[in-house]
């Protein structure tokens, strides 16, 4: 029984930590702007590819940010993360509704330390999962080992935990038919500029992005993003509708080129989710 109720928690942190990381959208019919509304095309496609080689180029941030998943999970994210040769950073993740924040709070916890290095993604739980666990506070989860979640759901996280970057908002605008400038606002006394636009998944131009949409079976998404003055990301605003339910996450960014740490836990403490799935199943 200890067995089944670790690998159960295990896989449930494997399906959303990527939430802590970006959401995909999927918008209603109600959500897409009307043509009076839309930028110039060209004046939208140049102001959101610089917005997109600043966030890039700044190459980390601190992030804070809240996401739900239909009845699965709601959960907020608080830390720093960096992209210049993969996703590294920590993030401390509290699980605040769902069935997943019903999963921890029976295992002694609903708070948890997210570490994300380029190949591999640490859980770092609590006591009285350890005590089940055989002593280990972390769950390793490798990206290559995540293709082993059944129907190819776990091979979509492994690529998006690699590739997720908050410029990734801004490269799905890019792809979208109908973006539009939707005024200038204030984010946490900054003002930036508005802009939102509905993204048709087999539009996406690029090649990796599109096939981890169409592999959560996202067909199109709404994406909201507010842009400061340095043509730097500081908030966005994303929803789909996923198998589990609408999905929605909002995000705020700040800080950029804030130094990132994220080391590895100690072997001697670390699980791994490869282990946890053989409990579950009785593989050798």
């Amino acid at each position: 029984m200890q067995g089944t109720t670790v690998r159960r928690a295990g896989l449930a942190l494997a399906a959303t930590a990527l939430a802590g990381l970006a959401a995909c959208t999927s918008p209603d019919p109600a959500d897409r702007p009307g043509a009076d509304d839309r930028a110039p095309r060209g004046g939208s496609l140049a102001a959101l590819r610089s917005a997109e080689r600043a966030t890039e180029r700044a190459g980390s941030a601190r992030v804070e940010s809240t996401t739900t998943m239909g009845s699965l999970m709601s959960m907020t994210a608080d830390g720093t993360l960096g992209w210049r040769d993969g996703i590294t950073g920590t993030l401390t993740i509290t699980y605040t509704g769902g069935t997943i924040a019903d999963t921890m709070r029976r295992l002694g916890t609903t708070s948890m330390e997210a570490r994300y290095l380029p190949d591999a993604y640490y859980a770092r739980m609590g006591e009285k999962f350890a005590e089940k666990a055989g002593g280990k506070r972390w769950i390793r989860y490798g990206y290559d080992d995540l293709e082993a979640l059944a129907g190819g759901s776990g091979a979509h996280l492994g690529d998006q935990m690699r590739s997720t970057t908050p410029h990734q908002s801004v490269q799905l605008l890019l792809s979208s038919g109908d973006v539009r400038k939707a005024g200038e606002e204030t984010v946490r006394g900054r003002p930036a500029t508005h802009w939102s636009g509905t993204v048709d998944t087999a539009d996406v131009s690029d090649d990796g992005l599109r096939k981890r949409l169409t592999e959560a079976g996202v067909t199109s998404e709404t994406v909201d993003i507010w842009v400061d003055e340095r043509d730097l990301l500081v908030k966005k605003v994303e929803k789909a509708r996923m198998p589990d339910g609408l999905m929605t996450q909002t995000a705020h960014y700040g800080d950029y080129g804030v130094r990132v740490r994220a080391e590895r836990p100690p072997r001697s403490d670390t699980g791994d989710f490869e282990d946890l799935l053989r409990q579950g199943t009785g593989r050798p």
